[in-house]
């Protein structure tokens, strides 16, 4: 069966982020996939696939649980050994379905259960290395509206992380899984979130080799970074969710109230100057405010020199917006057209680091998908990636040689 030869795997991605997906009773996701868990602030609540493309295949993390999944025209079935996507009976695609790591059910040399450590997103480990985000503590919470971190720290997870486990499920997942790239994540703690994730950073960068991201709330005390920066941090991401000043005020009330926008822009701004252009990302969620202000908002985020990360909004089960519709997928692909766009123009390079692929969004990457007139612009920026990975990934493996 050749159901992938003319399907645009971009295309069929974002439909099913924004649709989910059924799944038959002839799978067997126990044995042939990855556990669903709740994670990540519950963006990693789905089942992880992966779509055939070229000249790298997608790997993606499908809502199931969702209520507006009930709705959806796409079915999982198995047939044959194989998994496909079907869209009301008709084959769309084979897929895969990336398995269990092993390390998931191997315990630290302190007795903890990996997986209650670190969890794969795609082909990288990601880990929330402690306590759960101060906008959850308050009686009167004042966490962004579509999180659902507290429900899972402390729960799905460990509340806090002992470094060294860190450090020995880091070491699984690369021997095991081949993973290139650790990304931490915090919650807001009254701004100490640097100094948090400092031993972790230092540790697994010492002992690993591996590349390491940060995601924090902004510090107003910029010169940390610099700190940061000298630690041999590869990758800063900023999550300021909403660039709609009174959407932000709305569905991130913490962050309005002891942060600000501005914070996150200052930030964003003097990291990307330090660190140099397609280094830092601005995370932003698609579909809750205006399709206007995502477009200002990767408009703004690639003038300064940094890539859009962009979420399609996942209405999480157990959060105060559990209920609210998933986005349209026509509005999403004018978004992502509009993200690639924006790399072309302002020339910022993206997809350079080996084996990095996020499940939780669509990649900047996987942009060109969307993209319907291909120019000489287009063409002389692929040609610039394609140099730029010749370069850097026999760097990265020499380098990873010697850990």
């Amino acid at each position: 069966m050749n159901t992938n030869n003319k399907m645009n795997p971009g295309l069929l991605e974002l439909d099913l982020f924004c649709k989910g997906m059924k799944i038959d009773g002839s799978c067997d996701l126990e044995h042939d996939a990855r556990m669903v868990t709740r994670t990540r602030a519950g963006l990693g609540s789905g089942l992880e696939i992966i779509i055939p493309a070229y000249p790298e295949d997608i790997y993606m993390n499908v809502p199931l649980l969702e209520k507006f999944v009930k709705d959806s025209p796409y079915t999982l079935v198995k047939r044959d050994g194989q998994y496909i996507v079907t869209k009301e009976g008709r084959n769309i695609a084979v897929i895969r379905l990336p398995r269990q790591p092993a390390f998931y059910t191997q315990k630290t040399s302190n007795g903890t259960l990996m997986s209650r450590v670190g969890t794969m997103q795609g082909t990288y480990l990601a880990i929330y290395p402690a306590q759960v985000c101060g906008y959850w503590k308050p009686e009167d919470k004042v966490n962004c509206r579509f999180c659902s971190t507290g429900l899972n720290v402390g729960y799905s997870e460990e509340g806090e992380k002992r470094v060294q486990d860190v450090v020995e499920t880091a070491i699984a997942a690369k021997k095991q899984e081949g993973v290139t790239f650790v990304h931490f994540n915090t919650g807001y703690y009254d701004g100490n979130e640097l100094d948090v994730a400092e031993p972790y950073v230092r540790a697994i960068k010492e002992e690993t080799g591996l590349l390491v991201g940060v995601q924090c709330p902004p510090c107003k005390e910029l010169s940390k970074y610099d700190k940061l920066k000298a630690l041999g941090v590869d990758h800063l991401s900023f999550c300021f969710e909403l660039y709609n000043p009174e959407y932000f005020k709305k569905y991130c009330p913490g962050k309005h109230k002891t942060l600000t926008q501005k914070a996150f822009f200052d930030a964003m701004e003097y990291t990307s100057k330090l660190w140099g252009n397609g280094r830092v990302s601005g995370e932003i969620i698609a579909g809750i405010e205006p399709i206007e202000d995502t477009l200002k908002a990767i408009d703004y985020i690639t003038s300064v020199g940094a890539f859009p990360t962009i979420c399609v909004f996942r209405p999480t089960l157990g959060t105060e917006m559990e209920d609210y519709p998933s986005p349209k997928y026509e509005d999403m692909v004018i978004v992502f057209r509009r993200m690639y766009e924006a790399l072309i123009k302002n020339n910022i390079p993206i997809g350079i680091a080996p084996n990095i692929r996020v499940s939780l969004v669509v990649q900047p990457t996987e942009g060109k998908y969307f993209i319907e007139k291909k120019n000489l612009g287009y063409y002389k920026y692929q040609f610039r990636l394609s140099l730029l990975k010749m370069v850097y990934r026999p760097l990265f493996r020499l380098k990873m040689m010697f850990h």
